[in-house]
């Protein structure tokens, strides 16, 4: 039996379908409702929350893999408490239950953000780790302390392995999340940033997390990354499978600089979240590139989907969603 935590997310809601092709037994947590998931009838879902002890015990009678998907990715101040609550303690939680489950594999969806991104003419390995000076946001913290009761369970004994995912591009709800870059080149959003990232599909984030958690492995981190390109590539790639005009207005440092400033002023008269945060303005002003050898070297024959085919095939999923 398999238990995945955050079943309702991008990641997650791709990894129960997959599970489910695959013809494994799954159980799902959630909170309020049970969520739309392909292979519905397949999957039991339980009612609990990863900051719910008792529940999290419950659900993990019988279990022998689970998958960590569960966390909350924000770079509003107001949710830092709460992120930090979900994302480290609900973390510790789940290794905890692990443990005391004899639970024979876990799988942790950690971020690159928890390598610390910020490295001036380097590339960002699995060697590496946060640091105030390396980080630009307090979610990539919240993920390396995430991290650290994942190697607390290793060293107590319980199976695990990290995949650091970059952004991931999937099709899901292209109003929040890194699918709303969709809506954004959908609508012909004109501004575009020289900023570096990496990328990858949610599909081969997928593939990976489930090779690894089969294969004889513990105690590894993995980049998840098919490739470093510039946000303006991106946006642009996705304007043309669209059909849509491409971004052609550049956000320089500066216009950045007095965007996010602007939000803030403007966050504070209306209580809505500000489009554009401090965090946000540096990360997409930022040019990082990510190695990603080591899934290779533990899994030979895995691959990557070039990221022009990535977002095709979301875009005509986006079509058949949205439009």
């Amino acid at each position: 039996m398999i238990l995945v935590t955050g079943g309702t997310g991008l990641v997650g809601s791709h990894l129960i379908t997959e599970l489910v092709t695959q013809g494994k037994p799954v159980k799902a947590l959630y909170r309020s409702a049970i969520p739309e998931v392909t292979g519905q009838q397949n999957i039991e879902w339980v009612q609990g929350d990863i900051l719910d002890v008792m529940a999290l015990e419950d659900a993990m009678q019988g279990v022998t893999e689970v998958y960590h998907c569960a966390a909350i990715v924000s770079f509003h101040k107001s949710e830092k408490g709460q992120m930090f609550k979900t994302n480290v303690e609900g973390t510790a939680n789940v290794v905890n239950a692990c443990l005391d489950a004899g639970v024979k594999k876990l799988c942790f969806v950690s971020s690159v953000a928890a390598l610390g991104r910020i490295r001036k003419n380097q590339e960002v390995n699995e060697t590496m780790n946060w640091s105030q000076e390396t980080s630009n946001s307090n979610y990539g913290k919240s993920k390396y302390y995430a991290e650290m009761e994942v190697w607390r369970g290793i060293a107590e004994g319980l199976p695990a392995v990290i995949v650091n995912p970059v952004i991931i591009l999937g099709s899901g709800d292209w109003n929040s999340g890194s699918s709303g870059i969709f809506k954004s080149a959908y609508n012909e959003f004109p501004w575009y940033t020289e900023g570096v990232s990496g990328f990858v599909d949610v599909k081969d984030v997928v593939a990976a997390m489930i090779q690894l958690t089969k294969l004889d492995v513990s105690g590894e981190r993995f980049i998840l990354s098919a490739g470093n390109y510039s946000y303006r590539h991106i946006f642009t790639t996705i304007a043309k499978s669209f059909s849509k005009k491409s971004p052609h207005k550049n956000v320089t440092p500066f216009i950045a600089s007095v965007v996010w400033r602007l939000e803030a002023v403007k966050a504070l008269f209306t209580g809505k979240k500000p489009l554009l945060t401090k965090e946000t303005a540096h990360t997409a002003q930022a040019s990082v590139h990510f190695n990603n050898t080591k899934i290779t070297k533990f899994l030979p024959a895995f691959q990557f989907t070039p990221i022009e085919k990535t977002i095709e095939r979301i875009c005509k999923e986006m079509k058949e969603s949205f439009l």
